[in-house]
């Protein structure tokens, strides 16, 4: 008999190489993809995703992009706005996902591009 799946949380970060539609669909579609990939989900195992952008972000909405992915008809997906700090990373998309997974998989979570230096630890 397998165990039943555990609902995880899982954050991930990305940078953008502009404030444009195409270099944000761009960013989205990899941390979301790697997010997905090292984490073995499907959209019927993804309950949502919280984007939140810094406010030199505002060409799109990463929800948006989310919400084109096969399979993801019915997860919440929500946009807000980074908390603004002095010095923080520029152009910086972060996630929080929350998804069901089976107990003994270890969560990844893909810190990407320049959001590298925010979680050294978990760099790719």
């Amino acid at each position: 008999m397998s165990q039943p799946l555990r609902l995880r949380a899982l954050r991930g970060a990305t940078t953008c190489s502009a404030n444009t539609a195409a270099a944000i669909d761009e960013a989205v579609a990899e941390l979301v993809d790697t997010l997905v990939a090292r984490n073995g989900l499907d959209g019927e195992r993804v309950l949502s995703v919280t984007f939140s952008v810094t406010a030199d972000l505002d060409a799109c909405f990463p929800a948006a992009i989310a919400r084109r992915r096969p399979g993801w008809e019915h997860v919440a997906l929500l946009d807000c706005q980074q908390m603004a700090v002095a010095g923080d990373l520029e152009r910086c998309i972060r996630l929080l996902a929350h998804a069901w997974m089976e107990p003994d998989r270890l969560p990844s979570h893909p810190y990407l591009r320049a959001a590298s230096r925010l979680r050294p630890d978990r760099a790719s």
